[in-house]
């Protein structure tokens, strides 16, 4: 084959196309109907995929792990299926959430539930050291704060900038957690 004498040494053969680059739609087009399977909360579809080699921890492309998404909508079952997958309870995405934090914030009992069962660790916390029981208690989630403490969360905590999760609740205008707070910390 000839080659062009002017290219250089990573030079296509005359003739020949150069190799694709970037990412195959029909897999970018697969890996989004995995993601919407999650967040509709298909977890029959879930678990086959998984048993046929998808990853339990795949991730989009902004850090959301199918557990995160499955989570954050609501899908308890799904979250079940992705746990007894070998899914990670604890990934954070790439903002640093944890999919208990995105479940408590939404107030999704079953799903809180469903994670700290499988596994999730309940003081897991995003970089900045926000735990769920803040973000619970930021948005006036009483129940969450109540299933939080009961399952080991420590509501006397405190992020990297010494705010505790009662803290977060008065600077966030709820309120009602943080005299629910001072109770459970007093018990």
């Amino acid at each position: 084959m000839e080659q062009n004498p002017h290219a250089g040494a990573h030079s296509v053969p005359s003739g020949a196309s150069a190799p694709e680059t970037g990412p195959d739609e029909a897999a970018i087009a697969f890996a989004q109907q995995v993601f919407d399977c999650a967040r509709s909360g298909d977890a029959t579809m879930l678990g086959r995929l998984i048993e046929k080699g998808l990853p339990a921890n795949l991730r989009n492309d902004k850090g959301d792990s199918l557990v995160m998404l499955a989570s954050y909508h609501g899908h308890a079952e799904a979250v079940k299926t992705l746990l007894k997958h070998g899914a990670n309870p604890d990934l954070l995405n790439d903002n640093g959430q944890t999919p208990l934090a995105g479940a408590a914030f939404k107030g999704f009992r079953d799903v809180v539930l469903a994670l700290l069962d499988g596994g999730a660790n309940v003081e897991g916390a995003s970089p900045d050291g926000r735990t769920a029981l803040m973000i619970a208690a930021m948005f006036n989630r009483t129940e969450m704060v109540e299933l939080l403490v009961e399952r080991g969360a420590n509501p006397a905590a405190v992020d990297a900038n010494g705010v505790s999760a009662s803290d977060a609740a008065q600077r966030m205008g709820a309120s009602d957690t943080p005299a629910l707070l001072q109770r459970l910390i007093v018990k």
